[in-house]
């Protein structure tokens, strides 16, 4: 007999973000979630085999894995461990991507260029998944290019509570940055949200791939800014935008990120730059060097994703979880209610 309980299955890309969901469900919503028994490897030629030892007959699955570095592998267990679960008779299965690759590869820039980001939705439709729950897609038009439906959660409810929190709820000299003209509309729902001012760092390149210089538009003399973003990859624009903005008179830069790629030199810019302090989220697993940095934290998204799973299972709104005062009991761990009073 099927269970009365959504069932949890994890590939290799984010393990601990995947117990901390599963215990999260267990702890705080009285359930008996577990990870379920499988493995998830490779033979000698690379080949990834998953074999699942419990009986999924009739079930609801949701499959943790974001497909962040090395990308093309974890998209490929995720696809396989769909594959797995369907043939095994599973009644519903959602894939639970956390990161989603390929998800700057949303249109053409150039001629003779791939939608990359099209054709890992029709991979991830076709190989068995049945919904789709992610965090800050790239572009939310990405929604559009599955024919299944698509939760996009947002990070932003959680680094409001973090931002209330870390400025003990005075919010009369901050100011929340776009570092790029493409990034408005983010950073002014967070903005609205904290009841902060809104500031952009408009980037002028002379040729692709280069910045040229950087321009603040607005006043940010005396302001504790806080720049928003949704994926950090190398760090290098990052680093001149708070450069930029401390030069302009800021007394301290903060960044909020909602997916750490953090790759090539990117620590070492971060632990070097003028950045107070740059807090990121457990979509991607973080490797040591990241841990250990100075001025990097970490916030947790399996209360939020814990909650949404529980949602979907149940046939609730995912929706409520847009708003940041619904986050306060679920985060109350972390965020004491009374920080948040608006």
């Amino acid at each position: 007999m099927p269970s009365t309980e959504p069932k949890l299955i994890s590939g290799n890309a984010n393990r601990p973000l995947a117990e901390a969901i599963a215990r999260r469900m267990s702890m705080h919503r009285g359930m008996q979630v577990g990870l379920v028994d499988a493995r998830v490897e490779r033979f000698n030629d690379q080949e990834i085999f998953v074999e699942v030892y419990e009986n999924v007959r009739g079930e609801d699955m949701f499959i943790i894995q974001p497909t962040s570095k090395p990308a093309n592998d974890n998209l490929m267990e995720l696809l396989i461990m769909a594959d797995a679960l369907r043939r095994s008779s599973a009644a519903r299965v959602t894939a639970v991507i956390p990161y989603f690759g390929y998800a700057r590869q949303d249109r053409r820039t150039k001629a003779r260029t791939p939608i990359s980001a099209k054709l890992v939705s029709n991979l991830i439709t076709h190989g068995g998944v049945e919904r789709v729950l992610t965090m800050d897609l790239h572009a939310a038009q990405i929604q559009g290019f599955f024919d299944i439906p698509v939760d996009n959660l947002y990070a932003s409810p959680i680094f409001a509570l973090d931002i209330l929190h870390q400025m003990d709820g005075d919010m009369s000299d901050v100011m929340v940055i776009s570092p790029d003209v493409g990034g408005v509309s983010r950073a002014r729902e967070l903005a609205t949200r904290i009841g902060a001012p809104l500031a952009i760092v408009d980037k002028r390149r002379e040729k692709a791939g280069e910045v040229a210089g950087m321009t603040v538009i607005g006043e940010v003399t005396d302001k504790k800014c806080i720049i928003v973003d949704d994926i950090c990859d190398t760090a290098g624009t990052l680093c001149k935008a708070a450069d930029v903005l401390m030069e302009a008179g800021a007394t301290e830069v903060h960044a909020y990120t909602t997916h750490g790629v953090l790759s090539g030199p990117a620590v070492d810019r971060i632990s070097k730059s003028v950045l107070k302090s740059m807090v990121i989220t457990d979509t991607i697993e973080a490797p040591e060097p990241v841990k250990t940095c100075a001025n990097i934290r970490i916030v947790p998204t399996a209360p939020m994703l814990a909650q949404a799973i529980v949602n979907i299972w149940s046939g609730t709104s995912v929706s409520s979880l847009f708003d940041t005062a619904s986050l306060v009991p679920i985060y109350e761990g972390l965020y004491p209610r009374g920080m948040w009073g608006r």
